[in-house]
């Protein structure tokens, strides 16, 4: 069943989660680490609630290590992506993603103004409906974090947060899924 998309509007049938490069060397390196993994968890535990698949991806794990140990435990059932280039869509990434008959994806990572940029920059050229969870990425500098927002917003990506976007999912109280997500964000 197609169902149509306002604009501005998660479904979470039609969403995806991608993880893009919480690694351990590469994180190590960021101020604002805590805050971004604790609303990636927040929107893991969101993800195996609503049954929204979830992708990671990990650039050069041999150099960069693995996910940080602190999401990877959260992570379940997911696709690991290992990637070089700093855009993680290529033609074989593009493909798995498309196989989970999806428009919309939800990003976190790490660094905004590079591998998140260039993956949210060719995920959109692809067809993509990309909402940016802005509290749960980050850079090792600031303002390469504003630009970063700055130039996917003006690719047309939604800039939005965690809070926000589990609210969007959610669409109503008092449902068995809002009882379950509830405590994730008090």
């Amino acid at each position: 069943m197609c169902i149509p998309l306002k604009k501005h509007s998660l479904n979470s049938e039609q969403a995806l989660f991608l993880v893009i490069d919480l690694q351990e060397k590469l994180m190590k390196a960021m101020e604002h680490a805590e805050k971004v993994y604790k609303n990636t968890r927040i929107m893991l535990g969101v993800c195996l609630q609503l049954k929204i698949p979830v992708v990671v991806t990990e650039q050069y794990p041999k150099g960069l290590g693995r996910t940080v140990q602190g999401i990877a435990e959260k992570l379940g059932e997911h696709l690991l992506l290992e990637k070089t280039s700093f855009s993680a869509v290529t033609k074989e990434t593009l493909e798995q993603l498309q196989s989970f008959g999806r428009r919309q994806l939800l990003v976190v990572g790490s660094e905004t103004h590079v591998c998140v940029f260039q993956t949210v920059r060719d995920l959109l050229a692809a067809g993509f409906e990309v909402y940016l969870l802005q509290d749960a990425v980050c850079s090792r500098r600031k303002d390469n974090y504003k630009n970063g927002l700055q130039l996917m917003r003006e690719e047309g990506a939604v800039i939005t947060d965690t809070e926000t976007a589990v609210f969007d999912l959610l669409k109503v109280a008092g449902t068995p899924d809002f009882k379950a997500i509830h405590p994730l964000i008090k």
